[in-house]
Parts: structure tokens; sequence; C-alpha cells
């Protein structure tokens, strides 16, 4: 296996005359996507992201591998097709973490059923070969089978249509693992302070400073790419200070519930709430994730917070739809993103107008920025960013790969019942270090399923620094069950202690910055065990 051990990676980039052919900034999808096209290529790769793989947007998705069926009715066909294509591209690349969900429009009106099905019959067609499956009407009986806690009452019957779905944080770690195979050096807490450029003001590399050591180095590199999502704009600010932003950040939200509320293995989609945008109820890990918003924000974060707004929307038409009305006690986790939506040249508000096709800018100094997109359409921004890199430092042209590179994990025969599914090809060799120690193979609570030997592998092959690498994005804990993730975090703390070589102040730090952290994830205020 090939090494993950952080610090060895960074002690390895400690070489002046090295000359990168690639450097991305930011470790999400996009950069991630980039990272891998290029090593796979052949290109000296290095990735550095200022915190956690996926900390930001790209852990915090609706989970859904899809064309958008939103943007087919605006009219974004190929958007559609394009994204249809990386969907079942996604499904063939990583099987173990990508699955066909099957999604249930209910019709409140008459027409409803000959409208959404005549829709989505032209969705699947433009899925061609890589269809999931074709969309039908079904009677409201049927309706009701599948979705026993729907709104009965004006109810004329649904549509049945199939997406993708899928784990985003642990994507984007099989995406580490697998660049790392392909030879690229890739590094979490490792944030860009300022870039070089040479006497031409042509961009040369850049200065990183490692968050964990203090150490700041000088990077050289043939190109610089900037896929930090809806930091873009900070990065421009260091090429060409005070420029008008190239983002405009939308926000969406997210509520997770217990499955109670709606127990069957279908999701559901409402086409058109109130106020026109799309909501989605979706089994994901035993809950239900509830969403999304799409709000205007004019500030960026790393953390960002859900309005009361949001929250009230969310509550309102999950209580219109279902027979169960969800209650502030009732919500898990609550847990928002921000898109990295290009900023439109009308200066229009609305971003569920903007278009989420990326786009890709050069500046003067060469500079390569990448802007919008979407987690289904990953590798075809990598594909687009690199061929663009290659123009832009002249890069000896090699052809693109990743159409049928296998991610690492990938697993068709994986057995969702089993929680461990996720970790797809290695979950053998997890199973293995479960056995060096019986402790390990304790729960770390009893509502969730993950195992200590989780985070051990977590440590030793996927990169995690800290209490929330591991239980936010390691495995999902946070995101899935905040009260449950404070009550875990001290034990989570002592093996990680133990790992990394850490002492007990460390260990109640982490607590604490965990526990404020999980709290903002909650509508009402928690209290831990002692």
């Amino acid at each position: 296996m090939i090494s993950t051990e952080r610090n060895k990676i960074a002690a390895a980039i400690n070489n002046p005359e090295k000359i990168w052919d690639v450097i991305i900034i930011g470790g999400g999808a996009t950069g991630l996507g980039a990272a891998v096209d290029a090593a796979s290529r052949g290109y000296q790769t290095l990735l550095l992201e200022q915190a956690d793989f996926a900390k930001g947007t790209s852990s915090r998705s609706t989970k859904l591998v899809h064309g958008g069926v939103r943007y087919l009715a605006q009219g974004d066909i190929a958007l559609v097709r394009e994204a249809l294509y990386e969907r079942g591209l996604l499904l063939k690349n990583a099987a173990h973490l990508v699955k066909n969900e099957s999604f249930i429009i209910p019709n409140y009106e008459w027409w409803g059923g000959a409208y959404y099905t005549i829709g989505l019959s032209i969705y699947d067609l433009l899925a061609g070969k890589l269809g999931f499956g074709r969309a039908k009407h079904i009677s409201k009986k049927q309706v009701i089978s599948k979705l026993s806690t729907i709104q009965q009452k004006g109810l004329y019957g649904g549509v049945v249509y199939h997406d993708g779905q899928f784990d985003d944080a642990r994507l984007a770690i099989n995406l580490v693992q697998t660049g790392l195979e392909q030879g690229a050096t890739i590094l979490n807490y490792f944030k860009v302070v300022n870039l070089n450029k040479n006497t031409a003001a042509k961009i040369t590399g850049v200065i990183a400073t490692d968050i964990e050591t203090g150490i700041t180095y000088t990077l050289k590199g043939k190109t610089v790419i900037n896929a930090t999502g809806v930091f873009v704009d900070d990065i421009l600010n260091m090429d060409k200070p005070e420029r008008k932003p190239m983002v405009r950040p939308s926000q969406g939200v997210h509520l997770v519930l217990s499955r109670s509320f709606m127990p069957g293995e279908d999701a559901l989609m409402i086409p058109k709430t109130d106020d026109g945008r799309v909501l989605f109820a979706v089994p994901w890990h035993d809950k239900l994730v509830v969403g999304t918003t799409d709000t205007p924000i004019n500030e960026h974060s790393l953390e960002p917070v859900a309005l009361q707004e949001e929250i009230d929307f969310i509550m309102r038409t999950a209580t219109k739809y279902l027979t169960k009305a969800p209650t502030a006690k009732d919500v898990l986790s609550v847990f928002a993103g921000l898109r990295p939506l290009a900023a439109p040249e009308s200066g229009s508000s609305k971003t569920k107008e903007i278009s989420r096709s990326h786009k890709l800018i050069v500046s003067d100094s060469g500079l390569i920025t990448i802007i919008g997109g979407k987690w289904t359409t990953y590798r075809r921004m990598g594909e687009d960013t690199i061929d663009k890199a290659i123009t832009v430092g002249g890069l000896v042209p090699k052809a693109n790969k990743t159409k049928t590179l296998t991610i690492h994990g990938s697993k068709t025969d994986v057995d969702r019942n089993d929680h461990l599914y996720v970790y797809g090809s290695d979950q053998a060799a997890l199973l293995a270090l479960s056995n060096e120690n019986a402790e390990w193979k304790e729960k770390l609570h009893t509502r969730l399923p993950y195992i200590k030997a989780e985070v051990i592998w977590a440590v030793r092959n996927e990169m995690a620094r800290n209490i929330e690498d591991v239980l936010a994005r390691r495995v999902r804990a946070l995101f899935l069950d905040a009260r449950a993730a404070i009550d875990m975090a001290p034990a989570v703390a002592k093996l990680l202690a133990a790992e990394l070589n850490k002492d007990t102040l460390w260990e109640k730090e982490q607590v604490a910055a965990f526990t404020k952290l999980a709290q903002s994830y909650l509508l009402e205020p928690y209290l831990p065990k002692a």
C-alpha cells in the first residue's frame, strides 16, 4: 500500500530545486479530480489543502450523483447530458460508494403523472447507454406502499425515476488514495500563503506553510491551479489584489432525521416547493437527509451555519409532504455547505438561476482558476483543467486516463447492510486490523455502527489528523448524529493520541474544540455524558 503517512510526505517536498509540473491549491472534489487526472497522465503533481480534504463544500452535498432534474427544467441540456455521462462512469469506477437509487415524485395535480413521466423519460434518454433505469408512472396505492408516511390527501399517484447516490467525503478520501497511488504528492493542513512570480509577472510557484509544524516552503511549479471552491477569490487576490469577485456563494442546508420519518428504501423528490426550489428526502447511512436550500451568501467560511429561515423552510416543507412532522428535537444533525457558483455577469441575485457548469479562467500571470461545477462532474472538471494546464505550462501533451481509471476501494459486490461497505476493497484489511487488538472491535457509540478500528485505520491509511477529521469525514458521525459524535469524542481523542504520539492536554483540547464545533450541528444545545 502507498504510504499515507502525512509527515513523511510533507518532509519529502523540502527540495528547493524540484519543479512540479502541476501545483494544485485545494483538496475538495475539484482539486482532487485535477490531481488524479494529472498524476495518472504522468505529470509531477502536488496538491495542497489548507484544512482537511473535503472539509468545505465537498462533504456537505445532498449525497447525490445526478444529472440534475432541475437543470433539465431550466433547459440546460448540455450540463444534464454531461452530468449523466459522468454519473455512469462513477458507478463503474467507484462501485462501492455509488448506488442506483429510486426517487419518487408524488403527484398532487391531475396532470403531474404525464408531465413528469415525459420529462424524466427525456432525462433517461440523455443518459444513453449509461442510464440507471426508465422512469415510470405509478398509482396512488403504489406510492403509499413505497412511501408509507407520504401525505395522502390530494395524492393522485407518482413517478419513479432513478439517479445516483454516494458518500461525498468518502469518495474524496478515496480520490486522495488514488492520487497517491498514481504518483501525486497530496497534503492536508498545508496552506498556500502567497504566489511566486518572475520578473515578467508570470507565476512560478507558491509559498506554503505546513499548519502542523509552522514551516514555510517555497515550491516551484510550471503551472498553478486555483481549485479552492468558494475561496477562489482569496487566491485570485494574491495574484491581483482587489479584483472583481469571480464566485457568488450559495448556501445549501440539510437536516438529518431518523428513518422513522420515511422508512422505505425509496427517496422522495419534490420538484417545486412553495418558493420554486427542489427538495429531496434521501435515505443515507440508515438516516434521512432532507434538503436543500439555495440562499445567496456574501461571506464564505469553512464552517457555514444554517440560517433559521432555511431550517424553517425545510421543516415546513417536510411537514407538508410527510405525515410525521419533524421538530427541533428530532433533528439529529444540521449541516450547511457553500456552492461556488460563477458570479453572474448580469448581477442576478437568484442563485438557483446561475448555471452549475464549470468555467476555467487563465489570469495574465498564468494562474489557472476553475469555478462552478458540481460533485458529479468532478472528473470532467479535472480533465478540462489539466488540458488547460498543458497549454498554459507548455507541458508535454499526454492523453487523459480517468474515464476508465478505477478509484481506490472500488468493488461491485459490497454488502450495504454492513456499514464497512464504504471501505470497498479495503474492508478485509480493516477487519484484519481490528483483529490486532480486541478493544478495536468495540463500537464507539450504541446508536452508530462505527468501531474503534476505523479510527486507527483513518490515521494510518487516510491521513486523519484530529477528532473532526475522523468523526466528520472518515466516518460520518457528525453528519448523522451530532449528539452521538460529541459522546464519542473522548474515546476517539484517546485513540488518536496514542497513534499520533500526543499528550493528555492535546486530548482535552481536541475534545473541547470538537464539542464546540458539533454544537453548531444541532438546533438545541447538548450536554455530553460525563
